[in-house]
């Protein structure tokens, strides 16, 4: 199975290639095996699309997030952090009587937070 990995790069996939082959597993009935022998794939990572092809599907345990759902996810989480770095950027600009005004503003519009056992890059 070495020509699953060419010159130390990773493969990528589409979308559609990735609901295609876990197509072949849930819909016509062919195991994992077979069909990564066939496609070239390992089998741990068509596991992995076939169970988000169930989750996509509904199928999948309460609680999963669809594909579309992981995709806003990392879209909030990038905007997240983005607006702390422009928000640390301007608390850095401001010096004084207005960073002590601009820091209890922030903490009266900041949600409660939520029990995180530590604050470790967040």
């Amino acid at each position: 199975m070495a020509s699953k990995k060419l010159n130390g790069k990773r493969r990528q996939f589409t979308p559609e290639f990735k609901a295609g082959a876990a197509r072949l597993v849930l819909q016509e009935g062919r195991t994992v095996a077979e069909v990564a022998r066939d496609l070239d794939l390992w089998e741990s990572v068509l596991h992995q699309w076939v169970k988000q092809a169930k989750v996509d599907g509904g199928k999948g345990p309460a609680g999963a997030l669809s594909s579309a759902e992981k995709d806003e996810l990392a879209k909030l989480r990038r905007e997240n952090r983005l607006l702390k770095q422009e928000r640390d950027i301007l608390k850095n600009c401001l010096g004084g009587p207005s960073r002590r005004l601009l820091d209890e503003k922030l903490q009266e519009r900041a949600p409660p937070r939520r029990g995180r056992a530590s604050s470790v890059g967040g």
